[in-house]
């Protein structure tokens, strides 16, 4: 309460305080008998923050939080994930979106943790040394560019790559009988992100499991998570003990998950009940009551619950691309597999309608070093048809580990990124509209 404390003491002209002033003249204040802090009346029902969702597959909304669901979100995440006052956060999304406000500015006020703030995406690594960084909250496709980044520099030596493979194998046998020495082998990658870097928290989308798990084989612990800004905003966390990459993590405490109308592979859509649940939209009764049914919200993810109890998210239910035959495909794991091929750097997968079918096309945003160091290895020119054949042959290998009715028929190629919410998440209604108009490849 920032009117209750100064008055008396701030500056005239002061534009801006520092938390750690703040602090220090209210620790002040109660050492000379002033016991507001004691005696204000806190109702953990009454609402306290609007927050507008990202929009990445419809027109955003304005969700209603109160005390309750934001403090029930900390101590949950917080028995599962372990964070202290030795930690250093690097704090690279807006503080706007509730992951990041939940989970990478209140989180550290109540574990006593220290925050330090990016300067841009482009120099975040620079930050993370500066920083000494022990934790940071990510974004899949930030995630994905730092592990990119990191084999970028591995495959530039045959002889680096060599002796990285090498200590991977000999790193992974060890592990198997309980001696972990990552740290000591891969200090080398580590130090480029500062040193200290322990653990990184991928939530906001599915990440790629092949990613998460490197990481881990280089000695940083990466877990994902799955939340919405309606549940403030987890539902579910890996444990930084207990946990698998191909997941979104357990059930977070006091929180019941469940699946809706599972079909034969026991996909459906995924339901959240408990605590944490918003209160509602803002001055929409009609959609609030459409979200939220029985006490449980109703997420609009599709997703299943494995046999341990983990919950792994297939897709979005407003994504599925139904075929002419009635086969359900989830673009996301599609485009995961496209973004595993070096030459691809972003990609979006949707349907299009060709003789009474549906078929499916990819957009693709390609690295152009990438581009560049294999046209110059192939002795071939930078010419448009040498680029497209490039992506052809990139496409023909993912098809290649799909079912048929999974197949990219078609693809183009854009020259700019994606348009992007501020979290990094691909605005899919957005670009699909736009990637109509270019000029598609047959594969």
């Amino acid at each position: 309460d920032v009117e209750h404390v100064t008055p008396d003491w701030v500056p005239e002209n002061m534009r801006w305080l520092t938390y750690n002033c703040l602090r220090e003249q209210g620790r002040e204040l109660y050492q000379r008998g002033d016991n507001y802090i004691d005696t204000h009346p806190i109702d953990p029902e009454t609402l306290k923050v609007l927050l507008v969702t990202s929009g990445t597959t419809s027109t955003p909304k304005v969700v209603m939080l109160n005390q309750r669901n934001i403090c029930i979100n900390l101590i949950a995440m917080c028995s599962m994930c372990y964070i202290d006052e030795y930690d250093t956060f690097l704090s690279i999304l807006p503080l706007n979106h509730t992951y990041e406000c939940t989970c990478g500015f209140l989180c550290q006020m109540y574990r006593g943790s220290s925050i330090a703030q990016t300067e841009s995406l482009r120099a975040m690594p620079k930050n993370m040394v500066e920083s000494k960084v022990t934790i940071m909250l990510c974004v899949p496709l930030v995630l994905e560019a730092i592990y990119r980044r990191i084999w970028k520099a591995i495959d530039s030596s045959p002889a680096l790559k060599r002796k990285v493979n090498f200590a991977l194998k000999i790193s992974k046998f060890l592990l198997k009988i309980g001696i972990d020495i990552r740290r000591k082998l891969f200090k080398k990658i580590i130090d480029q992100f500062g040193g200290n870097l322990r653990l990184l928290i991928s939530g906001g989308a599915a990440a790629d499991p092949v990613v998460v798990q490197g990481f881990k084989d280089f000695g940083i612990n990466c877990i994902q998570g799955y939340g919405l800004t309606e549940c403030a905003p987890i539902l579910a966390l890996n444990r930084s003990k207990h946990n698998r990459p191909y997941s979104a993590g357990l059930p977070m405490p006091g929180v019941d998950v469940k699946i809706k109308d599972p079909d034969e592979n026991g996909i459906g859509e995924v339901l959240g009940k408990g605590d944490n649940v918003m209160m509602g939209y803002y001055n929409d009764p009609e959609l609030t009551a459409e979200a939220i049914r029985d006490g449980y919200y109703h997420t609009g993810d599709l997703g299943y619950l494995d046999d341990e109890g983990f919950l792994v998210i297939t897709g979005r239910l407003k994504n599925v691309i139904i075929t002419a035959n009635g086969k359900n495909v989830f673009p996301e794991e599609i485009e995961t597999l496209l973004c595993r091929e070096p030459l691809i750097q972003e990609a979006m997968v949707y349907g299009a309608e060709k003789d009474k079918d549906v078929i499916l096309v990819a957009s693709l945003y390609l690295d152009q070093e990438e581009v560049e160091k294999t046209l110059n290895e192939r002795g071939l020119q930078n010419t448009h048809e040498n680029i497209v054949a490039l992506a052809d042959e990139a496409v023909r290998r993912v098809n290649a580990k799909l079912v048929p009715y999974k197949h990219i028929r078609n693809f183009s190629l854009r020259e700019k990124e994606f348009v992007k919410t501020t979290t990094r998440k691909i605005q899919r209604h957005f670009n699909i509209s736009e990637a109509e108009t270019e000029n598609l490849e047959e594969v």
